[in-house]
């Protein structure tokens, strides 16, 4: 099988390898690294169907890492799937209503970004070793709530890196805030900013793009690298649970091999769903990729028009991990659809920083054709997590139910009923507050942590521990900058 290579989506650069992917993070002409083709699955369904999590995402991974070994490879995912994690089998499906609701939450923060950000420092350091890089590596990032804390919980204490973590001071949960604030490590640096989540990640796109800062830090050893989804070592693992969720349907008899599923996933930075198009690309049988928005829909207004209008008002709502107006990841699907064009694709993205607007063809719009794009405000939010608690007992959390609820509008629209995951990507006590409210007003008004007490007496379920540890934790990051001082902020975390 020809070698994967990767390529950036904004020039015609030779191809590098994986291990060089994933230590730049984002290419020197601010493209990203997207594979220079896209695997075939070299075992069939049925032998996937009797893997374990970390046997599955070994066979995912191989095919896209091919510069590591197999030893090399095994051992990454050994040290990231193990006891962090409160469920042996990493990611379980529950039957609910007439859905699978695949669960990425049983990591050490709570969130499915623990899927990903659990190998990624092993991926990352490995990588260093390979290209025989000495500089201390510093992971920049910017968070819209999960991605800031799970990547903080990966690198705390791994040696040769620093970790500083952009988030928006009011953009978050409470409960997100807390679980970054208290993040332990001498490693680890986390900045609150005053604007949303949009500023972030523009201001650490910007920092990553100063040619005269990188070259300063490699000075004093130092060189950038991402823990975001832009990251090819982040994007690659999320493939794995897709896969996974399908052997699991296999295994458990709901469906037969090579039957198609549909896939719901509730959508803001599209480095998620754009994993389950990765997936089905390899040949898993995915049918529909159902994308769901919260009231921030650019994504849902791009697919119904072909036009990505970031040029609204950004809206703070009850599943703020999904408050984006600047699908990064959408990127590698644009450059995809449009004939892996690097000069298109790099006007597009030209255009979007420029003018807030680009518009793809007619010919591009038909490569979204597996795409259903909807939305759900948060009233239908709210009322979708009390619907799926009173007719099956389950509870889940917004960003959920943001899918649930588009899952539900789609097979209305289509009658289409295939067997249908739901991806689950936090913990319902990450957002107890907004749960607790859609399923018994009353008790919204109860302080944090007596409400994620009564949540867990409603749900029958244990609150997770790194959520419960969060009641007695001292706060130990307290800095605040304004977008414009995000780079000085880097540079006194490193003393240069």
């Amino acid at each position: 099988m020809k070698p994967v290579n990767y390529i950036s989506t904004r020039s015609r650069q030779e191809p590098i390898t994986a291990s060089q992917a994933i230590l730049k993070g984002i290419s020197a002409d601010g493209g990203l690294y997207v594979p220079d083709h896209i695997p075939v699955l070299d075992r069939s369904l049925a032998e996937l169907s009797r893997m374990t999590y970390q046997e599955t995402a070994y066979e995912v991974m191989k095919l896209f890492f091919g510069d590591f070994t197999a030893d090399e490879l095994k051992d990454c995912i050994a040290k990231a799937y193990d006891g962090k994690f409160d469920r042996p089998d990493i990611a379980p499906l529950k039957k609910a209503e007439n859905a699978y609701y695949l669960e990425l939450f049983h990591g050490a923060t709570s969130a499915f970004k623990d899927m990903a950000l659990s190998i990624l420092p092993h991926l990352l350091v490995l990588s260093a070793q390979k290209n025989h890089i000495k500089d201390e590596i510093v992971i920049l990032t910017a968070t819209s709530g999960d991605t800031g804390k799970a990547a903080l919980a990966g690198f705390a204490g791994t040696a040769g890196t620093r970790i500083i973590v952009f988030y928006p001071k009011n953009g978050v949960s409470p409960i997100q805030e807390k679980q970054m604030l208290t993040q332990k490590g001498a490693n680890t640096y986390v900045v609150g900013i005053h604007g949303n989540f949009d500023d972030a990640q523009t201001g650490v796109k910007q920092i990553f793009g100063d040619k005269e800062l990188s070259a300063y830090m490699e000075s004093k050893g130092f060189r950038f690298s991402s823990a975001n989804s832009i990251n090819i070592g982040r994007l690659i693992p999320q493939v794995v649970y897709y896969v996974y969720a399908y052997g699991r349907l296999l295994a458990e008899g709901a469906i037969a091999e090579n039957d198609k599923i549909n896939v719901a996933v509730p959508t803001g930075n599209f480095g998620n769903i754009l994993a389950a198009f990765y997936a089905r690309q390899m040949g898993l049988p995915i049918d529909r990729l159902i994308c769901a928005s919260n009231e921030n829909k650019v994504l849902y207004d791009f697919f119904a028009t072909g036009s990505y209008d970031r040029k609204r008002e950004f809206i703070l709502t009850s599943s703020p991990s999904m408050d984006i107006l600047i699908s990064s990841n959408l990127e590698r699907l644009i450059y995809y659809i449009s004939g892996s064009d690097p000069e298109q694709n790099q006007s597009f993205m030209r255009e979007l920083s420029q003018d807030g607007v680009y518009n793809i063809n007619d010919s591009m719009r038909n490569g979204l054709k597996d795409f259903y794009g909807n939305y759900a405000t948060e009233a239908e939010t709210a009322a979708t997590i009390k619907k799926v608690y009173e007719a099956a007992g389950y509870v889940i959390d917004t960003h959920t139910a943001v899918a649930a609820c588009v899952y539900e509008k789609y097979v209305a629209a289509t009658g289409d009923r295939k067997p249908t995951v739901i991806a689950s990507t936090a913990s319902p006590f990450k957002f107890g507050r907004s749960v607790l409210g859609a399923i018994e007003p009353s008790g919204s008004s109860l302080e944090d942590f007596a409400l994620i007490d009564r949540l867990a007496w409603l749900s029958q379920a244990q609150v997770p521990g790194a959520i419960a540890a969060l009641k007695t934790a001292p706060l130990l990051h307290k800095k605040e900058c304004e977008v414009h001082e995000m780079k000085k902020a880097v540079t006194d975390f490193l003393g240069i």
